[in-house]
């Protein structure tokens, strides 16, 4: 099966750029990335060393409801091109292995899909989710910290 990672969406990465409010309604922290583990939502890439980079709140899901998990994203602080491509994203290149899920259509975890698995099985795994007709897409989160990384659907 043939596999498409998504940047997180794009209107709420301009919205953050230009100082709006993250999850929580907060202004988004800036840093200087040490080029060490700081993976950008939008292009997929960890953000350069000694270039800024934006720390908030992200919930990637359309509305409130018991399985919208919030937490803590990374951003390139200066506009970066949203990754498009089709192979792995790198930043799924840098840790051991990651938390995966399968959701419904409703934005719903379907029950017996999460599973921690090694970087090199992701496609795998996410394929093989994305074969069950009940499943709309995969979130990849860290297996270490829980944070969102990005979202799998059939392409």
């Amino acid at each position: 099966m043939k596999l498409r990672y998504l940047p997180y969406d794009p209107a709420f990465v301009a919205h953050m750029r230009a100082g709006g409010g993250d999850a929580y309604g907060k202004p988004a922290q800036r840093r200087v990335s040490d080029g060490d583990g700081v993976p950008c939502r939008s292009c997929l890439r960890d953000v350069p060393a000694g270039t800024e980079y934006l720390i908030l709140a992200a919930r990637p899901f359309p509305e409130l409801q018991p399985y919208a998990e919030t937490g803590p994203i990374f951003l390139c602080a200066d506009a970066c091109a949203p990754w498009a491509g089709r192979a792995l994203p790198p930043i799924l290149a840098t840790s051991p292995d990651y938390l995966l899920k399968g959701y419904d259509s409703d934005h719903r975890i379907v029950y017996g899909t999460g599973r921690i698995t090694p970087a090199g099985e992701i496609a795998c795994y996410a394929g093989e989710l994305l074969l069950r007709p009940e499943i709309a897409f995969v979130d990849v989160r860290s297996a270490r910290n829980n944070c969102f990384q990005t979202r799998i659907v059939r392409a």
